[in-house]
């Protein structure tokens, strides 16, 4: 038996990319908590970055993936038909909107690039616009829409071409009121359609209905009504990625749900199938039916396995975890601003449901990423786990199981308190 820790083992044998956010030593994890190695318990309020939205290892989860383990682990869906497959896809078109079709990925990156390849070849066009502040993965396409940190992007240049980025709205940031920051970002995309891109060459607007990793910003009913409008007026498909944002984080099956609008196409997964590696990629139909056989694909996508836990997700979502996110997260959200009132560096708390910010910011009104990085190191020695996102870190993102109850809230308050009380001014 080997005496050294986990990550000796592992830094021995991964290269630096693979570094983690913390040092823990993961042994189990059961609904909101994880235990270490040594046996001490940590609130997770991480999710493994927004994938366990029904808490580590539900029963049901577990239970439902065991049987299809007894079935069948791989059939390939290039080569067969498997029941959980179709079920499964059956059930995400019809909470899509019924009209739709879909195609399984493995990965939230992958998913995106499917979503970039199904809109260029449907709609025949090059042009992509994608947003400031944006996360979409890390492959090269995902890489090459992303924008919310230029070291992804770092020796990796020469991209993807006909990319193009326009403003998101970040009411916090500019003080503007949500109908000017929706003018201004609209103008940002006319912009891109006056002096890069003609509209008539693009093939779609690329959007998070909430940003991620850019600082859990929700934007303007308004402004994502108008990107929809702009996108019917000039014939571009829009596209949402909900890898982040669905399956129940925001108290909706999907984010974009809070807006009324329908995209034409959207990129799924991480709470998917609550841990194991699925992702989809959803289509209107009449866009679906254009992309043609062999003009993509993949061995691994849609796993038996990874199929039957998705089903599982969705009836536990619909039998009180979307409810549960909407009434736990109103409570959070109140909370945080009580918290709020007793340090003044906390300056803005936003959020949808389980998925929420809090951005933390100087006395002379810059980012304050210190103060957030402080607090995690802190919250983690007293059991919490936390992580942070921003372009300056500086934003403390909350993304718990959606099944947790007002008490973790209550731990967790009691935990940053304690944390911020002691760090100071």
């Amino acid at each position: 038996m080997s005496k050294k820790s986990l990550s000796e083992r592992a830094n021995a044998v991964m290269p630096p990319l693979a570094k983690r956010i913390t040092e823990l030593e993961i042994e189990k994890g059961r609904g909101a908590y994880l235990w270490d190695t040594k046996g001490k318990k940590y609130l997770d309020f991480s999710s493994g970055i927004g994938v366990t939205n029904l808490g580590h290892n539900h029963p049901y989860i577990v239970q439902k993936a065991q049987e299809q383990m007894e079935k069948l682990v791989h059939g390939c869906h290039n080569v067969v038909y498997y029941k959980p497959y179709v079920e499964l896809a059956e059930k995400i078109c019809h909470l899509a909107g019924g009209d739709h079709k879909l195609y399984f990925s493995n990965s939230g990156a992958e998913a995106v690039e499917g979503a970039i390849k199904l809109a260029k070849w449907a709609s025949k066009r090059p042009g992509i616009i994608a947003f400031k502040r944006s996360f979409h993965g890390r492959t090269m396409g995902a890489t090459t829409v992303t924008a919310s940190n230029s070291q992804y992007r770092k020796e990796y240049e020469g991209l993807l071409p006909s990319v193009y980025f326009a403003e998101y709205p970040y009411t916090f940031r500019t003080g503007l009121t949500p109908e000017a920051e929706t003018e201004r970002c609209l103008q940002s995309i006319e912009d891109v359609f006056h002096y890069l891109i003609a509209p008539e060459k693009v093939a779609a607007i690329l959007m998070e209905p909430v940003q991620g990793e850019g600082g859990y910003i929700v934007p303007p009913v308004q402004f994502v009504q108008a990107v929809r409008d702009l996108c019917d007026q000039h014939g571009i498909l829009l596209i949402f990625d909900e890898v982040q944002t669905g399956f129940g984080r925001t108290g909706k099956m999907f984010a974009h749900e809070h807006f009324g609008v329908k995209p034409d196409i959207m990129s799924l997964a991480k709470g998917i199938a609550n841990g194991f590696p699925l992702s989809a990629i959803v289509g209107k139909r009449e866009v679906m039916d254009k992309w043609s056989s062999g003009a993509h694909g993949g061995t691994y996508g849609g796993n038996p396995i990874s199929c039957a836990a998705g089903l599982g997700v969705i009836e536990c979502l619909e039998q009180g975890g979307l409810d549960n996110a909407v009434l736990v997260g109103e409570y959070f959200i109140e909370k945080l601003h009580e918290l709020a009132k007793k340090y003044s560096d906390i300056q803005d708390i936003r959020g949808l449901g389980l998925m929420i910010g809090m951005e933390f910011v100087t006395k002379e009104g810059k980012p304050n990423a210190h103060k957030v990085h402080q607090l995690q190191e802190k919250a983690l020695e007293k059991g919490l786990l936390l992580l942070s996102c921003g372009v300056d870190k500086n934003v403390i993102r909350f993304i718990p199981p959606v099944i947790i109850r007002k008490e973790h809230v209550d731990e967790a308050i009691d935990i940053i308190d304690d944390c911020l009380k002691e760090i100071g001014k």
